[in-house]
């Protein structure tokens, strides 16, 4: 049994921002999927698919970005699902938008999504799947940069790279971290 959770912040004011991309890519699994995320609990809406003979829940955590651990443990303690069989899918700003990079495990760098999850799991050793959005203009704000959309030029750029994400969960759950970082990662 994998999760699958996307970070972002719940609500309209949040949808298309930089900080919710993980979002987008459980919308988009979903909807490949053809599931609605309809269940709510674990303070969380999620919905739950097979991949590859696995049940794999999709996750979107309603507890807003800064709190994303609160919702990841609950989960996690209710279903005693391996660290190592969580997925998270988060926005990284030292990556050039559209860019992908697969981790196996690591620090939660800036991201205050992933230093709640590290910090109420104990632990850094699930994968990630991270999506580039690229850096503020100097003297920008963080916050206010992550919580902007993006430019109209970078949409198309960002649904590929939302697409791209999406098949790297699959290859995952389906073959692997390993395999999947050697694919998704060039």
């Amino acid at each position: 049994m994998y999760i699958i959770v996307g970070l972002g912040n719940p609500g309209n004011k949040y949808k298309g921002t930089k900080h919710n991309i993980g979002f987008e890519v459980i919308d988009r699994l979903s909807s490949e999927y053809n599931i609605s995320l309809n269940k709510i609990k674990f303070k969380s809406i999620y919905g739950e698919i097979n991949i590859d003979g696995e049940k794999v829940i999709l996750m979107k955590p309603q507890t807003f970005m800064n709190n994303s651990g609160e919702a990841v443990r609950e989960i996690q303690s209710y279903f005693k699902i391996p660290i190592e069989n969580i997925i998270v899918i988060q926005d990284d700003i030292d990556l050039d938008i559209g860019k992908l990079r697969l981790r196996r495990k690591g620090s939660a760098g800036s991201h205050n999504g992933l230093k709640s999850i590290i910090y109420l799991l104990k632990d850094d050793r699930f994968p990630r799947v991270k999506i580039g959005v690229g850096r503020q203009r100097e003297g920008q704000n963080l916050a206010d940069y992550v919580l902007s959309g993006f430019r109209k030029e970078d949409i198309e750029t960002v649904e590929i790279a939302i697409e791209r994400a999406a098949d790297a969960v699959v290859s995952i759950v389906a073959d692997g971290i390993d395999k999947a970082m050697n694919k998704f990662n060039s």
